[in-house]
């Protein structure tokens, strides 16, 4: 008797450290696809996501309606945000980290489109030959993009979608360096990935079918999906949608929300939030305006907040000062802040942070990146000047009273909310590709 209960024991045991190291593997493929939406086979999160494939594939495409297609070579989780009109995760130069310009964007697609029809090796030179020649459509002319590579600048750019295609696994280097492309003294070999290359377009429909005019139009025809017809199919919806923005936003606000996602997230909040933190780890903060999924594990995200270095210093005490200030504030005003702040603390930003015109700069990173976070939106002021405007989730980083304690005093209690306004971090989802 006493054998079997120990022998029971032991078994359940072992089953339920089986099922936590499961549940375990399961959440650290989930985000390792939320990070890299493309895996390319011989790393540990592609051996993760493939060997959990149909777990995640029910559960991208029941909450989200994203499909999950996994072969020996990539996994390709076709991710479509939750809304097509966020600009605040625009493609980034690998070095400098500056956002793509337009030209730039139009050479990504570009060379895609050559190394469609390439060898299964590439030249830069070669590559820049024929984007050069796809450049020359009069239907680009007429949109006033040119590109001949009669200068640096031009070469630039290339070199910059080059090393963007190299990180995404498009291209895989064999010899030589971008740098002497730059400099004219030299080239370099690529193997073109074409499994990569394959998988890299996510839309619901082809390019070529799209008819709307302008830029917004046709990005939401091209990323439109069919009309549901009964209750049960719009719910769906519904839950896509919603899902798709806790994963995708540092916040959700209500008054971002339709009445009918509004409704729903009233109704189903708790199930969503549940999911999706059974998947990822992520833990829900609600409050009154809305509500956010915190990551504790501060990884799964692209922007963080707090940040190191002198722009992510900058952030915090543009986030700080703004929280106490409440209303409409001008840039110019920040402007002065800012300045100010780089000569109160010279000796631990960069050299360049005092140099006149400066404060310019750093305060338009600090607002570029709180807006991308959920936390200001840009606004004119009265009188027509540039300004910004707190969101609510920004009144996490306000900064209580001083309180002073006597040798062998306590520390006053917190509220639940004041516990989380100085623990939380604050999390935007990494570029979807």
């Amino acid at each position: 008797m006493t054998d079997r209960t120990t022998g029971g024991t032991a078994d359940s045991r072992l089953g339920d450290a089986l099922a936590a190291q499961h549940a375990e593997e399961v959440r650290r493929a989930a985000r390792a696809l939320l990070r890299r939406p493309l895996l390319r086979a011989g790393t540990d999160d592609f051996r993760l996501v493939r060997q959990h494939a149909g777990e995640l594939r029910t559960w991208f495409d029941r909450n989200t309606g994203w499909a999950l297609l996994v072969d020996s070579e990539v996994a390709r989780l076709r991710r479509v945000p939750g809304r097509d009109t966020d600009p605040t995760h625009p493609a980034r130069d690998q070095r400098t980290g500056l956002p793509f310009a337009r030209r730039r964007y139009v050479l990504v697609c570009l060379c895609l489109a050559v190394l469609e029809r390439s060898d299964q090796q590439i030249a830069l030179g070669r590559m820049a030959e024929q984007v050069v020649l796809a450049a020359a459509d009069p239907a680009l002319d007429a949109a006033g993009v040119a590109f001949t590579l009669s200068d640096r600048e031009q070469r630039t750019d290339l070199v910059a979608v080059v090393r963007l295609l190299l990180t995404w696994g498009v291209l895989a280097k064999v010899a030589g360096d971008e740098d002497a492309f730059l400099k004219s003294a030299g080239d370099a070999l690529y193997d073109v990935d074409r499994r990569v290359l394959a998988g890299l377009l996510i839309s619901r429909r082809g390019p070529s079918t799209v008819r709307a005019d302008g830029f917004e139009e046709r990005l939401a025809e091209l990323n439109a999906e069919a009309l549901p017809d009964s209750d049960e199919l719009r719910n769906r919806a519904l839950r896509y949608t919603l899902t798709r923005r806790l994963l995708d936003d540092p916040v959700l606000y209500l008054d971002e929300l339709s009445e009918a996602e509004a409704g729903y997230l009233a109704s189903q909040r708790g199930a969503l939030t549940r999911r999706i933190g059974e998947l990822t780890g992520l833990v829900p903060e609600v409050r009154a305006e809305g509500l956010a999924m915190v990551d504790p594990d501060d990884d799964l995200t692209d922007l963080r907040m707090p940040e190191q270095g002198t722009e992510g210093h900058v952030a915090l005490l543009v986030a700080e000062y703004l929280a106490g200030k409440g209303g409409t504030v001008p840039l110019a005003e920040l402007h002065r802040q800012v300045a100010g702040w780089a000569l109160d603390h010279a000796g631990f930003w960069r050299r360049s942070a005092t140099a006149p015109g400066a404060e310019v700069e750093l305060t338009e990173q600090a607002v570029e990146r709180l807006t991308a976070l959920g936390l200001l939106e840009r606004v004119t002021a009265a009188d027509g000047t540039p300004a910004v405007r707190p969101r609510p989730a920004l009144d996490r980083y306000r900064v209580g009273e001083t309180v002073l304690l006597e040798p062998g005093g306590r520390a006053p209690k917190k509220s639940t909310a004041d516990r989380t306004k100085s623990t939380a971090n604050h999390r935007k989802a990494r570029t979807t590709r």
